[in-house]
């Protein structure tokens, strides 16, 4: 470590040292290459002053599902400790890019400010002294990701992040005008309609370890364009090529097209299939629907009552998009294929092709529905296909 006392005109009884602090890494011993990663610390040694404010955060990340509460841990302290805690500002931001955040939650004493789509959800802990977590209500989809935890106390400020986690499904998705017609802004919008985020590189990653596989590529939140691949072969890459997600880097939002990776969560409601003596359009179908209190399910509330309702179909039906897909938990003969999976059979005409129809009604609404899922076998593993990109 080397110091530096600063000169210029400084308080009475104050001094500032700025430490310049040079590491060594002994041979065969590596640490995470963004560990306080482009962080400056500059100390400030005041008398008869506050001390530095520490600030601890959860390692790792804390997992919740859409609808859900979770604690977002945080909290601090001061060196020396006799510090007034009513003097430290707590101020939690999320981190929405590289260099963007958005403001989330600041307290100062009892004055507190909750911002945008986090109000009314969002409130602190309050577990003792030194807590600074926050609790956020009826979590998102659009909450996922990564938070800092900020406080400051006087001059001395100090942060932690933490990421936060959903449980859910990633699923491809291509519109009815074919593969690869969407740009980046077309992707999220395709996504948000059928009631799913775009998936993180992460999501993806863990969706294809458990076992996921897509032949196509499609674009991520981060504007990446990737594709996961469990069984290399030469029309999905390279057969000599390892499995793993495939990844065309970052492409032009605006100009290139490609599919969609969607993520969804639990849902605040049931999908079911609509029993009826007749199969029917999908004019026929919205209608149907309406008169048993609910509405035509999306994609990806389907895929969520695949994997949280367990919701295990052998019949095909509408889907809001008018696209003909069915969940399969158990598979079967005659039941498309001998992996888990939503199958996928396109966008017929909707006036002349008659299916079932599968609703979804919200959980304020009746609760009458159909139950589809006794003495179905649990399993998570998604449908797998085989497009060339």
């Amino acid at each position: 470590m080397f110091c530096l006392k600063l000169p210029g005109q400084l308080p009475v009884k104050a001094l500032i040292v700025t430490c310049v602090v040079f590491t060594f890494t002994p041979p065969g011993i590596s640490y995470p290459a963004d560990a306080d990663k482009g962080r400056t610390r500059v100390v400030h040694v005041l008398e008869d002053e506050s001390g530095a404010v520490i600030v601890q955060t959860a390692p790792g990340k804390v997992v919740t599902h859409r609808g859900g509460s979770i604690t977002l841990p945080c909290r601090y302290h001061h060196e020396p400790e006799n510090t007034d805690p009513a003097r430290s500002r707590i101020k939690w931001t999320k981190v929405t890019d590289a260099l963007q955040f958005e403001d989330v939650f600041v307290s100062m004493g009892r004055r507190q400010r909750v911002f945008g789509s986090y109000q009314d959800r969002v409130s602190l802990e309050l577990a003792g002294p030194g807590d600074a977590s926050i609790i956020i209500h009826n979590v998102t989809l659009q909450d996922y990701g990564r938070y800092e935890c900020e406080v400051t106390n006087d001059m001395e400020d100090d942060t932690g992040f933490v990421n936060l986690d959903l449980e859910g499904v990633v699923f491809p998705y291509y519109p009815k005008m074919g593969r690869y017609r969407l740009n980046y802004h077309q992707a999220e919008e395709v996504c948000q309609e059928q009631d799913a985020i775009l998936a993180s590189h992460a999501q993806l990653h863990k969706a294809f370890l458990d076992g996921l596989e897509w032949c196509n590529a499609g674009w991520l939140d981060d504007g990446s364009v990737q594709y996961p691949i469990v069984h290399p072969r030469d029309q999905c890459g390279r057969k000599d090529s390892p499995p793993g997600v495939r990844n065309y880097g970052y492409r032009h939002k605006d100009d290139e097209r490609y599919d969609a990776f969607c993520f969804t969560s639990k849902l605040n409601g049931r999908v079911y299939f609509l029993k009826r003596f007749k199969k029917i359009n999908y004019l026929e179908a919205v209608k149907a629907c309406q008169r048993d209190g609910a509405a035509v399910a999306k994609v990806g509330q389907l895929y969520s009552a695949w994997k949280f309702q367990l919701l295990d179909r052998c019949e095909a039906g509408w889907l809001e998009d008018g696209s003909i897909r069915y969940p399969i938990v158990n598979p079967r003969a005659r039941c498309g294929g001998s992996d888990p999976g939503v199958r996928n059979l396109g966008f017929p005409d909707k006036k002349f092709r008659l299916y079932g129809v599968y609703c979804f009604r919200r959980n304020d609404e009746r609760n009458d529905i159909e139950p589809t899922t006794k003495g179905v076998k649990m399993s998570n593993k998604p449908t797998n296909a085989t497009r060339a990109v």
